[in-house]
C-alpha cells in the first residue's frame, strides 16, 4: 500500500499535468488546490480564437492533463476519485480530481508515469520502420478504456481522402489571416524563453513530403525558422482517427483523455504521434469526415503513428507557479 501522504499525490498529480500535449503546446489549463482536491480549470485566454472558437481542442488538451493526473497519482499509491463537469454555473471547472482508496499500481500504469515526461509531438515524416499490429490493437483498447474509438485508416483510398483534406485546409487557413494569427501567436523565435508555444526547433525548416502528403504547420510564416538537417523522404506512418459517439463537452474530455493514453502507451513502445487537425477545425470539412469515413461518429483528432529519427528535444512548460492556484 501507499507510504505517499495525500499531499505528495496532489503535488505529483499537478506536476505531471503540465506536461501534457496541448493544441500548438498552448497549455491551456490552471489547477487550483484545496484541501486534499484538485480543481482542473480551462484557461480560456489561451484558446485558439479562429481555429477553435467552441473550445473543442482546449477540452481535449484539458482532457489530457486529466488522464496524466490520474496516472501520476495511481503511481503515488492512491485510486483517482474523478468528477467531470461537477458544476454547470462553473463552465471553465472540468473536473476535479482527489486522491481516493489506496491502492498498487500495477506494471502498465508505472510504464504509462515513465513516459510522462518523457513523450514528445512529432511534427515530421517518420523513418521507415512498421508500427506492428498488435501495439495498434492495444492502441484501439486504450482509446476504448476512456469512452473513445481509435480507428487505424487501413484503405490507401481513405488515407488520401484524409491527406487531401488536410492539404485543402492547410490552403485555406494559409490565407486567412485570422487563422494565421493563431499560428504567429503561438510560434516561438530561435532563442525564445518563453514557457509555451511551439519552439522553431520542434519542426523541420524544409519538411519532406509523406506519400500522400501531410502538410504541417507553417509555424515558421515566413521567418525560415526550424530545424535543419532532416531527412529528403519520410515515412507516413499509420493514419488514425479518434472520434466519439456525440460532440459535447463531456465528450471532448473524454477524447483527450483517450488521446493521452494512446499516446503514452504508444510512447513506451518507441512510437509517436503527429497530429493534423487543420481539417476538424473547418465545420464542414469535419462533417464530410464524420459522415463519410467516420461512419457517423465525431472526428476529434487525426494523426499519424510511427517511429521518428530524433524526437530527444526539450519541451517547453510552463512553470508550476503560473499554472497552480
Amino acid at each position: 500500500m501507499s507510504t505517499r501522504s495525500p499531499k505528495q499525490a496532489l503535488d505529483a498529480a499537478v506536476e505531471a499535468g503540465r506536461w501534457s500535449p496541448s493544441v500548438h503546446n498552448t497549455q491551456p489549463w490552471t489547477f487550483a488546490v484545496s484541501g486534499e482536491e484538485i480543481s482542473l480549470r480551462a484557461d480560456t485566454a489561451r484558446r485558439l480564437r479562429a481555429a477553435d472558437a467552441a473550445g473543442r481542442e482546449l477540452l481535449i488538451s484539458c482532457g489530457a492533463a486529466l488522464f496524466t493526473m490520474r496516472v501520476a497519482m495511481r503511481c503515488e499509491g492512491y485510486e483517482p476519485a474523478v468528477r467531470i463537469l461537477p458544476d454547470p454555473d462553473r463552465p471553465a471547472l472540468l473536473a476535479t480530481i482527489r486522491p481516493g482508496e489506496e491502492t498498487q499500481a500495477d506494471e502498465p500504469t508505472w510504464v504509462l508515469g515513465g513516459e510522462i515526461e518523457r513523450r514528445r509531438t512529432h511534427r515530421a515524416g517518420f523513418a521507415d520502420v512498421p508500427v506492428p499490429e498488435q501495439l495498434i490493437d492495444s492502441l484501439v483498447s486504450a482509446a476504448a478504456a476512456e469512452g473513445a474509438r481509435l480507428t487505424p485508416i487501413r484503405s490507401a483510398e481513405a488515407v488520401g481522402v484524409l491527406a487531401a483534406l488536410t492539404q485543402a485546409a492547410q490552403t485555406l487557413q494559409t490565407q486567412d489571416q485570422r487563422f494565421n494569427l493563431d499560428i504567429i501567436r503561438w510560434a516561438r523565435p530561435p532563442g525564445s524563453t518563453r514557457a509555451d508555444g511551439v519552439p522553431a526547433d520542434a519542426y523541420p525548416q524544409e519538411p519532406a513530403p509523406t506519400e500522400p502528403d501531410f502538410p504541417q504547420r507553417h509555424y515558421s510564416w515566413r521567418h525560415g525558422w526550424g530545424a535543419q538537417g532532416t531527412p529528403a523522404e519520410a515515412a507516413t506512418g499509420v493514419v488514425a482517427v479518434l472520434t466519439t459517439r456525440s460532440d459535447g463537452r463531456e465528450d471532448w474530455i473524454a477524447a483527450g483523455q483517450a488521446l493521452q493514453h494512446v499516446l503514452l502507451h504508444a510512447s513506451a513502445h518507441g512510437v509517436s504521434a503527429a497530429f493534423h487537425t487543420q481539417a476538424l477545425e473547418m465545420d464542414l470539412l469535419r462533417e464530410f469526415l464524420r459522415q463519410e469515413l467516420c461512419s457517423g461518429e465525431y472526428p476529434q483528432m487525426i494523426m499519424r503513428l510511427g517511429v521518428t529519427f530524433d524526437d530527444d528535444k526539450d519541451v517547453p512548460r510552463r512553470p508550476i507557479s503560473d499554472v497552480l492556484e
